[in-house]
């Protein structure tokens, strides 16, 4: 089955450089992507089968294609969610306007809106994974997991036996149970104030204060809300405002975008270190 959904984007958008992004996003990176569109797999919230999308880009409508053999609509209606083509960014040029980093990050990445895991409940699946490990390591214990390009449905995964290290199996079983009653759906999760999404999510075992909010801002893909445990967001910040400056000095300023102001301060920071891929050549 397959259905193609045209959606009006509302405010900057560039496909490309989102894409660009995407490719290089270690916890959930784009295979070959050999035209204009976007195309990737994963798991539908809704029902939990598998659909495969392609997004292209017609001036500031997006031609979403899906297919699969579940809910069709809820699979392009995630699309827009994990794209953020479902968000009206016609106040995200006045961000910059008041935040001139903000406007230089802008400008280096235009049209970029931010993306990356699917659903929240990928991004708690990666929050154990990644535990204590290195992010090289995690990703491949992810491809373990893996079939047809896509995690486990959670009745599956919660009923797997898993040769992790850790209490990872634990903690895996615990994210499983939480998809399956609802607490990581993703529609629920991106229109509350994303504090109390956050906290939310934290009542799922082994899921601390990084990880809820990782499962909040880059599975849902909350537009608003305020990484306070990103270490190198911090150093960023402090970077480019002047020694002494903390997130909270300077994040006011990005409302009512402030993930996606965190999200460029991010790509920048990889961009000039490469402390999370390695260098840039």
């Amino acid at each position: 089955m397959e259905n193609t959904v045209l959606r009006e984007v509302v405010g900057p958008w560039s496909l490309a450089t989102s894409r660009a992004f995407w490719e290089g996003f270690a916890p959930a990176a784009l295979g070959d992507q050999r035209d204009a569109e976007l195309r990737t797999v994963f798991r539908v919230d809704a029902d939990w089968s598998r659909a495969a999308v392609a997004v292209r880009q017609e001036g500031a409508r997006a031609r979403i294609t899906v297919s699969g053999d579940g809910d069709l609509d809820a699979a392009a209606a995630q699309t827009a969610r994990f794209l953020s083509l479902d968000v009206d960014a016609r106040g995200w040029a006045a961000v910059g306007a008041r935040d001139p980093v903000i406007g230089g990050a802008q400008a280096e990445l235009p049209g970029l809106r931010p993306c990356g895991f699917h659903s929240p409940y990928e991004a708690a699946v990666w929050a154990v994974l990644c535990q204590r490990i290195r992010i090289t390591q995690a990703a491949r214990l992810r491809e373990g997991l893996m079939a047809d390009g896509v995690l486990p449905e959670p009745a599956r995964l919660r009923g797997a036996e898993l040769d992790l290290p850790g209490r990872k199996p634990e903690f895996l079983r615990a994210v499983a149970d939480a998809a399956l009653d609802g607490v990581l759906d993703g529609e629920s999760l991106r229109w509350l104030d994303p504090d109390a999404a956050v906290e939310r999510v934290r009542t799922v075992k082994g899921l601390g204060p990084f990880a809820a909010e990782l499962v909040v801002l880059r599975g849902a893909n909350h537009p608003d809300g305020l990484p306070q445990h990103e270490r190198r967001l911090d150093a960023e910040v402090a970077e480019r405002y002047g020694g002494g400056t903390t997130l909270g000095d300077v994040a006011e300023a990005w409302r009512p975008f402030r993930t996606w102001a965190a999200v460029h301060l991010r790509i920048l920071r990889e961009r000039r270190t490469g402390e999370i891929g390695g260098p840039a050549s």
